[in-house]
């Protein structure tokens, strides 16, 4: 019988010669075009509207 699931595990060890190097290189700005209609908001965003209306 093994232990239970949420039992600890060591520290996986990766193969030698692979690096996990990722950036991000998000600015934080979206150009947007004036053009641009609005978003229509989804369902559960309209469901939340009407609720809160009442």
């Amino acid at each position: 019988m093994s232990g239970p699931s949420s039992s600890p595990r060591g520290e996986h060890t990766p193969r030698p010669g692979i690096w996990f190097t990722t950036t991000v290189g998000w600015t934080g700005e979206q150009v947007v075009d004036d053009q641009t209609p609005e978003p229509q908001p989804n369902r559960a965003t309209r469901r939340a509207a009407r609720r809160r209306k009442r």
